[in-house]
């Protein structure tokens, strides 16, 4: 794809950075298409990969594969920013530099709409594309009669959702969009998500045609589901225990939104604009945005100059939020560019992480809203942090013990890690508020 906009590009030297933590053909595929997409006219490209702590380390295939890729090599993983920033302390030639994840796969033309944003109006700092997930979906809905959880916990649900697999037994890719309650164990420690009355949810199937795919359901007493997906339509009673089910996926497979630039919710959280949305052409109109995401990027190095490179405090997560934040301060702006469209291979399996994903995720939120907004955002964010804490010690630990069944603290000693962490390097973040917007 190649921006209509007419701009000079000759003598601009744009770097690409990869960062790989074990992403072994997942990241040889990204830099495969990096390779392959093509160069702006009259403009010089080098690739840089970052082996970030690999334990099967793909680096030694790249040198061979592809030898004028600049390898750099860490021997522990700095995380997603001191990956990064292995790549960004040289620039002294460099007019821009791409960041781009290992799972995402570029398309042909993608820098160009990004570089003449940039070229055009020099206030601006970062263009981003439009990341869409890389598969497309089909839709499911189930509704189901509502009935209390259970002793301490009042909550109004349906059934209890552990999975969905193919026709062929094998797991697919699925979003939960709409309706799903929150991880939680069983007495196994066998992970599920209740469903509210009604829930929505996405499967990735690679075929034309509709599909027939089994979900993995549980209920505590006999419970009617009314199933709908494209003109599909079926209704099942789920029994009183754990069993497949076996559902037909109609409709049209249709592209799901991942990214269109990052903005801030009123609770304080960074935000995926258009997250989980079907792309309808809803955000094919090129506009600011709060912020950049680090999925895919191309950055100007004068305002990496300016205000410096990511917060490794940060390691995992908010940290180009923080960046981007650092930046406004100083005047930049941020530019959606959807003439730019790329495809991330990862699709969420649900709008909830690893706990690793969700302590770095929570810690982090609370550490930007201390260096970049006023006090008392922070510490309204911190006790209804707490507060959540304690909703969730309720549902996991206190509920099963009223009902009978064995409580499950994880999630709970997992927020106060977080909590633990983010007490500890708040100090640090402080006097970097105090510095000013340049300090990392």
């Amino acid at each position: 794809m190649s921006s209509a906009r007419t701009f000079v590009t000759t003598g601009l030297r744009i770097r690409v950075v990869v960062v790989d933590h074990d992403g072994g053909d997942m990241t040889l595929d990204c830099l495969d298409r990096i390779i392959d997409s093509g160069t702006p006219a009259g403009t010089e490209l080098e690739v840089v990969l970052v082996d970030n702590g690999s334990t099967r380390s793909v680096a030694s295939l790249v040198a061979e594969r592809w030898p004028e890729v600049d390898v750099r090599r860490s021997p522990t993983n700095k995380g997603f920013a001191g990956g990064n920033n292995l790549a960004l302390r040289d620039l002294d030639r460099i007019d821009f530099v791409a960041l781009v994840n290992n799972d995402v796969m570029v398309s042909d033309g993608w820098l160009e709409p990004l570089l003449a944003a940039l070229v055009d109006d020099e206030s601006i700092a970062a263009a981003g594309p439009k990341l869409v997930f890389a598969d497309r979906y089909r839709e499911l809905e189930l509704t189901a009669d509502g009935t209390v959880a259970g002793r301490g916990d009042h909550r109004v649900v349906g059934v209890r959702w552990f999975g969905v697999a193919g026709d062929d037994g094998e797991t697919r890719s699925g979003q939960l969009v709409e309706g799903f309650l929150g991880r939680q164990r069983t007495n196994t420690a066998e992970w599920f998500e209740w469903t509210a009355p009604k829930a929505v949810a996405r499967f990735a199937l690679h075929d034309v045609d509709g599909d027939r795919c089994w979900l993995r359901l549980g209920a505590g007493r006999p419970t009617t589901v009314t199933v709908r997906s494209g003109e599909y339509h079926e209704e099942l009673v789920v029994d009183r225990g754990v069993g497949w089910y076996g559902v037909d996926l109609g409709g049209e497979p249709f592209d799901v939104i991942n990214n269109t630039g990052t903005v801030m919710l009123e609770d304080g959280y960074g935000a995926d604009r258009g997250f989980l949305e079907r792309d309808r052409g809803q955000y094919d109109r090129a506009e600011d945005v709060t912020a950049w995401c680090g999925g895919a990027v191309l950055l100007r190095t004068e305002y990496l100059r300016d205000v410096g490179l990511f917060d490794e405090r940060l390691f995992l997560y908010y940290e180009d939020l923080e960046l981007s934040l650092r930046g406004a301060k100083r005047g930049w702006r941020h530019r959606y560019e959807p003439q730019s469209v790329v495809r991330h291979r990862v699709g969420a399996t649900s709008v909830h992480g690893s706990p690793t994903t969700e302590r770095y995720k929570e810690r982090n939120r609370l550490l930007v809203l201390v260096r970049h907004f006023p006090p008392r955002t922070a510490t309204a964010a911190s006790l209804r942090f707490l507060l959540s804490t304690a909703s969730y010690a309720r549902r996991d630990v206190l509920a099963p013990l009223l009902q009978g069944r064995r409580p499950d603290a994880s999630i709970v000693v997992n927020r106060l890690r977080a909590f633990g962490e983010f007490l500890r390097l708040v100090p640090a973040m402080w006097r970097s508020r105090r510095l000013g917007s340049r300090q990392a």
